[in-house]
């Protein structure tokens, strides 16, 4: 494909404008060679960026000049993930159904289904069209899905789940797993309480390997539309994900947790329960939250407080020792006392 080409369906500003390369793949900047196209942002990475093998590279608008063809754009993360489509094209999976395929008389699949080895589906299942199921996908009895569902394998979908369109599910997800719900009788034994709720999850919503999320004792557990969440999340029974929001890995919700939408959680970000976190909330790494945050805050730390107050905090706390050592000086009284 040229180049050219390439900058029009981007809606990249080509540099120079004349260029006209053939582009026959994307790769990253320190593997890629002549023919293929290359992706950076950051400026530190300039020198990168003059010695790599490409024969284009993606860049935001600000970044500095190089002596090779260059595609500028106001968002060039974006403008990679469209250029990466262009080259990359994922395994297709022909439609039918696997002699070994087990399922219910009472399911209804709509067309353009394709059913691969060992995949169960139980009693009034329905699911839209153009579902792709690989090995070892199980859907529990009365799960609705919508169209467009891919299920890579393993994946097992429990009782009444509401799946709607243009969802993506990676190995080994679990969707409507028990709540984790106890209660202690009057010998102090744990009795389970019966977790009688459903998970749902709105149109385009992608989960990544080994999640899982948990059905509601009563009621539901949501995820909002377009909600990204990456490998071993976990969203315990009666939680709300708003829409937009991005869950990285390994997050953790405790029960009846709210987030409002374009919510951002970073990897290894514990909740508390019942706590509601407002539109755009922002949670870095590592912290964990105890309590409501308002919208559009940034918070960090365990407990979290303020991202910018958090970061002044741990600049002292490695001056901790030195500190305490002149506060013990200052407070020994004097010779002359």
């Amino acid at each position: 494909m040229k180049l050219q080409e390439i900058a029009g369906r981007l809606g990249a500003r080509l540099e120079p404008p004349n260029a006209d390369a053939d582009i026959t793949g994307i790769a990253a900047i320190d593997t890629a060679a002549s023919g293929q196209i290359t992706f950076i942002s950051n400026p530190k990475y300039a020198a990168s960026a003059a010695s790599t093998q490409a024969s284009a590279i993606i860049v935001e608008e600000s970044f500095p000049a190089v002596e090779k063809p260059t595609l500028r754009s106001r968002n060039p993360q974006y403008a990679y993930l469209l250029a990466a489509r262009l080259f990359y094209k994922p395994p297709s999976y022909p439609a039918g159904i696997h002699p070994s395929a087990v399922i219910h008389p009472s399911a209804r699949i709509g067309p353009n289904a394709s059913i691969g080895a060992c995949v169960v589906i139980e009693a009034d299942v329905t699911i839209g069209e153009n579902c792709v199921l690989l090995p070892h996908v199980v859907v529990y009895r009365g799960a609705g899905i919508g169209n467009n569902f891919f299920a890579h394998s393993h994946v097992s979908i429990r009782e009444y789940s509401e799946i709607g369109h243009n969802v993506l599910l990676h190995n080994g997800v679990v969707i409507g797993s028990d709540g984790f719900g106890f209660a202690k009788d009057d010998s102090g034994r744990w009795q389970k309480i019966p977790q009688a709720g459903k998970v749902v999850l709105e149109d385009e919503v992608e989960i990544q390997a080994n999640c899982c999320i948990d059905r509601a004792s009563l009621g539901e557990t949501r995820i909002g539309r377009g909600t990204k969440i990456d490998n071993l999340v976990h969203v315990a029974h009666n939680c709300i994900v708003g829409e937009n929001s991005m869950l990285c890995s390994q997050v953790g919700l405790a029960g009846s947790t709210e987030l409002g939408k374009n919510v951002l959680l970073a990897g290894q970000v514990g909740v508390a329960g019942h706590c509601k976190l407002g539109d755009g909330v922002i949670v870095t790494a590592q912290s964990g939250t105890h309590g409501d945050i308002q919208p559009g805050r940034m918070i960090s730390g365990s407990p979290a407080f303020d991202h910018k107050q958090w970061r002044r905090s741990v600049a002292i706390f490695s001056r901790l020792p030195e500190l305490a050592k002149a506060v013990r000086l200052s407070s020994k009284p004097s010779k002359d006392e």
